[in-house]
């Protein structure tokens, strides 16, 4: 069975990215714990916005772990590799899982903003780890946005940096 991860980090009022999309407040506080997170995953799934972002800023950052990139606009199938990534667009979730059941794949990380809050939407995801920063943005990308209904979520562990960052862990029902 195929299962989402999420790992994100936002600002102390909730936004994972300015009203821009920027991110340099956010880049200055130590990754805490991405590197274990990162290696215990076999894939992503991320939006066209997230890949684009990535491909034109950073194509390297993944290391060769294939990109399954969600998007009602892009053609489905194989694209471009992402630097050493391969890259494999889907139109939607259903699709998207299909495929990597299909090809064995275990642990996936939800990777983007929108492409988390639609695999929570669904019941999608498993769990989410998010470092809040103490840094107030007063505007920008919602860390969540619309749900169909109240979701629970399980504390699993809180713990605080040096940097003065919470980083806790919340898994979601199944």
């Amino acid at each position: 069975m195929t299962t989402f991860h999420a790992f994100l980090g936002c600002s102390l009022d909730g936004y994972i990215a300015g009203p821009n999309g920027e991110l340099d407040w956010l880049t200055s506080f130590d990754n805490t714990g991405y590197e274990e997170f990162f290696a215990s995953v076999e894939a992503l799934a991320m939006g066209r916005a997230t890949y684009e972002v990535m491909a034109e800023s950073a194509p390297d950052y993944y290391r060769g772990t294939p990109i399954h990139v969600l998007s009602s606009t892009m053609t489905p199938g194989p694209l471009p590799d992402m630097g050493p990534s391969p890259v494999t667009a889907h139109r939607d979730i259903p699709s998207l899982v299909t495929g990597l059941e299909a090809a064995g794949v275990g642990r996936v990380y939800a990777d983007g903003g929108r492409t988390v809050q639609s695999f929570l939407a669904l019941g999608r995801l498993s769990d989410l780890t998010v470092t809040r920063v103490p840094v107030v943005l007063g505007d920008g990308i919602p860390l969540f946005g619309p749900v169909p209904a109240a979701i629970r979520a399980q504390l699993v562990s809180s713990t605080s940096t040096e940097q003065g960052a919470v980083q806790s862990v919340y898994r979601f029902p199944a």
